[in-house]
């Protein structure tokens, strides 16, 4: 069987993108989505390039469109895994060529009207690297278009743990007791310190690359998310997988966990 030419293939996808969009609920579509950006490395390799970082730029090129795509449905939040704690151990020629991808990527998208914040720890990064971010997260303050969160030194477990360090820290400078420190610990005082403080917690989480986990991403926030997971890889993810994302998600019935 002869395979389809490339013109007739993305005119057949161009055609179902629109169907897609046609039939979409917009009373469903989620406020907030979040994407596990996973798959650059393997791409590159099985394309054929020795240095994976290509993969990295391919796929940060690839963040752009998603935002955009995003946009135009108003989708109020987004949220972008692109560099993990764990990540950073990675070896040093990666590393250094991450260093340079991401906060080239985050002060691209800082120049749309956008509001980009960073949600992280960047004292994990080189001083350059972190003011960089800053940077770019500042030129959007007081915009008033699509909340985009850029998860870089990113690790759950420790959004999580500075939370609490920060409730606990802010209720001793109160003057609270000990017994009232801990009962200071709530659900909503947590909610108020994380890093996506002010938000919506994320009603879809999509990862890429056919890996099916959450990686420490978002742990407290996706509690009860929808979770859709694609076998493309991320520098190869395309608006009709998105949108299959989106028609998938709002023929689930959410229970939250009742």
């Amino acid at each position: 069987m002869k395979l389809l030419p490339d013109t007739l293939r993305s005119g057949m996808y161009r055609v179902y993108e629109r169907r897609l969009v046609q039939l979409m609920d917009r009373g469903r579509v989620p406020r907030h989505v979040a994407i596990i950006c996973d798959g650059n490395r393997r791409w590159a390799r099985e394309a054929g390039f020795d240095d994976v970082s290509h993969g990295h730029r391919v796929g940060a090129k690839r963040i752009a469109d998603m935002l955009g795509w995003c946009s135009e449905l108003d989708i109020g939040a987004v949220t972008i895994y692109l560099l993990s704690t764990e990540n950073l151990s990675r070896d040093s020629e990666e590393l250094d060529a991450l260093m340079q991808i991401v906060p080239d990527i985050v002060e691209e998208i800082s120049h749309g009207d956008w509001r980009v914040r960073i949600v992280g720890n960047l004292d994990h990064l080189p001083d350059p690297v972190a003011a960089r971010l800053r940077e770019a997260s500042a030129r959007t303050d007081g915009l008033s278009g699509m909340n985009v969160n850029v998860a870089v030194g990113y690790g759950g477990r420790q959004e999580i743990v500075d939370a609490v360090r920060k409730l606990l820290t802010d209720a001793e400078a109160k003057g609270a007791t000990p017994a009232e420190m801990v009962e200071a610990v709530t659900v909503a005082g947590i909610d108020a310190n994380l890093y996506t403080s002010g938000q919506p917690d994320p009603d879809l989480v999509i990862r890429t690359s056919g890996e099916q986990r959450l990686s420490g991403f978002l742990l407290w926030q996706s509690a009860y998310s929808e979770i859709w997971f694609t076998d493309a890889y991320w520098p190869e993810f395309r608006r009709v997988d998105f949108l299959r994302a989106l028609r998938d998600y709002a023929a689930r019935n959410r229970r939250f966990g009742k």
